[in-house]
């Protein structure tokens, strides 16, 4: 550590790469024959492996969940919020696991990457993974680590998803589940938000098919608009209103000429837009937001949330957020309702905040004391429940 970090970072990071050359048999039929997972992890590992905690992504995140990975760099990881020395997922006590997903754009096999099939970018062609692949594969990696359980899986939005996948594909696995901001499935309107979302790419006439890369483009309109448009669900309409009101940026109400009016609230969506298109890949775009579509953690229960949650064996943690309207507080609540029919030791809160669905992200009151309580009892009392 140095002078340029706080003492509650984790410093300077480095990323590596963990390759499997086991073909990986996916959920939808297809085989992947090999693959690499890019990864970061933050404190040491105990000598009994006990004290290692999964971080699962969103559907734009990434293996860089906390610290820097050099001194001048102007953001730290995304969740370094929430990790490092004496924060609530504290790397003086815990092991850190941070991955990239299957078929992401940020260091793992996905899209971008070569098909070793025809030596060229996978590009539209990548198969279609779901939520269960991506724990599968993220079993393989603990199985790489020397993990054979987790003291817990986070992870917010499509993270809780994947560590409530956890909890039910491998229930000895995982001792603790944690679910921010999550549900147990889509809503139509979601799937909704999501093709809209895929329909901007796929409109874009440099999308060529999917197949973008090799003809030397990038389908950046399309991004930008598909981010424009989940960003906005991502944020409440308190929160727009608090923020930008109805101030101008550009222009003003009595035109001149062919002058733009430019709202504050319409500048910052455009610059969001703009910005995540020279970051991220758009078939990945679309394989993430298909995933997402696809889960259903019920799905093999026909559909009983209570006989799913009965298969678990993890203590559970759900967090919502009030004004969070992509994943209400009621969805969080399905999942609760269900844990506490199945008999099994859940801690739930809903979290007051106008910052809508990306409040999981952010340091809104009474949240990360709240994670930070609980996390404290990971570890220290695995056999007991938590209180409901």
């Amino acid at each position: 550590m140095t002078e340029a970090f706080p003492v509650d970072s984790v410093g300077l990071v480095k990323p590596f790469v963990e390759r499997f050359d086991e073909p990986l048999v996916l959920s939808g039929g297809d085989s992947l024959p090999s693959f690499e997972l890019m990864v970061e992890t933050y404190g040491e590992l105990n000598a009994d492996a006990s004290n290692a905690v999964l971080i699962c992504h969103a559907l734009s995140g990434s293996h860089h969940a906390a610290g820097k990975y050099h001194v001048e760099d102007r953001k730290p990881g995304w969740w370094d919020l929430i990790i490092g020395p004496g924060k609530p997922i504290d790397t003086d006590r815990f092991y850190v696991v941070s991955l990239n997903n299957l078929g992401g754009c940020d260091g793992s096999t996905g899209p971008s990457a070569i098909n070793p099939a025809t030596g060229r970018p996978w590009g539209p062609d990548f198969p279609q993974v779901q939520v269960s692949d991506w724990v599968r594969s993220q079993k393989r990696l603990a199985e790489r680590l020397g993990i054979d359980r987790w003291a817990a899986v986070v992870g917010g939005s499509l993270g809780g998803m994947q560590a409530l996948q956890w909890a039910v594909d491998y229930p000895e696995a995982v001792a603790h589940c944690i679910v921010l901001a999550s549900a147990p499935g889509l809503t139509a309107q979601n799937i909704a938000f999501n093709e809209i979302a895929r329909h901007a790419i796929v409109s874009d006439p440099e999308w060529s098919q999917g197949h973008y890369q090799m003809a030397g483009k990038i389908p950046a309109r399309g991004l930008a608009l598909a981010r424009m448009v989940g960003h906005l669900t991502y944020m409440s309409a308190d929160g727009m209103s608090d923020r930008f009101g109805r101030e101008l940026r550009e222009g003003s109400f009595e035109r001149d000429g062919n002058a733009e009016v430019v709202f504050q609230v319409e500048s910052y969506l455009r610059y969001q837009g703009s910005q995540f298109s020279t970051r991220f890949d758009a078939n990945t775009y679309v394989l993430m937001t298909r995933a997402l579509d696809y889960f259903d953690i019920a799905q093999r229960f026909d559909g009983d949330l209570t006989a799913t949650m009965a298969a678990t064996q993890a203590q559970f943690l759900v967090l919502s957020f009030s004004s969070d309207w992509r994943f209400s507080p009621a969805r969080s609540r399905e999942i609760v309702d269900a844990a506490l029919a199945a008999g099994r030791p859940v801690t739930y809160a809903e979290i007051e905040t106008d910052e809508g669905h990306d409040a999981f992200l952010l340091d809104v009151p009474g949240y990360v004391p709240l994670l930070k309580a609980y996390m404290s009892r990971v570890g220290s009392n695995d056999h007991e429940a938590q209180g409901h």
